[in-house]
């Protein structure tokens, strides 16, 4: 899987790493079981701090994506400790600014299922 950090943006790197996983795993480019690169060579494959991905290898594991294994390294294992309700309560709050930021830039609601629906569908087909 390649990921590409964005050095410019405002979205802090460990978060653009955790989303780019996120979006491997939900894609079929990282399936259940896969090794990742330890945190020293994802560090040094992308030109980032160790720290930088030992961060979001823990949030990702705190999340449910990723064991870490001493032996084995990160581990994609999903592996959700949450309930349903929970994870949807997480995923409204992390929404709220995005939808919020769609209504005042008048983007209907069609538009933003139909923005949703698009981006669903590339998981779909993994």
């Amino acid at each position: 899987m390649y990921i590409k950090i964005d050095f410019e943006s405002e979205k802090a790197i460990y978060t653009q790493l955790m989303e780019q996983i996120i979006e491997g795993i939900a894609s079929g480019q990282l399936r259940d079981g896969e090794p990742l690169p330890s945190v020293r060579q994802m560090a040094e494959d992308i030109g980032i701090n160790l720290h930088t991905v030992n961060k979001a290898y823990n949030l990702l594991k705190a999340e449910g994506y990723i064991k870490l294994d001493r032996r084995k390294g990160a581990v994609v294992s999903l592996n959700f400790h949450n309930s349903k309700d929970q994870i949807k309560e997480k995923i409204c709050n992390d929404l709220k600014p995005i939808l919020a930021d769609a209504y005042c830039k008048k983007i209907s609601r069609d538009e933003l299922a139909e923005l949703v629906n698009k981006i669903y569908e590339r998981f779909d087909k993994a």
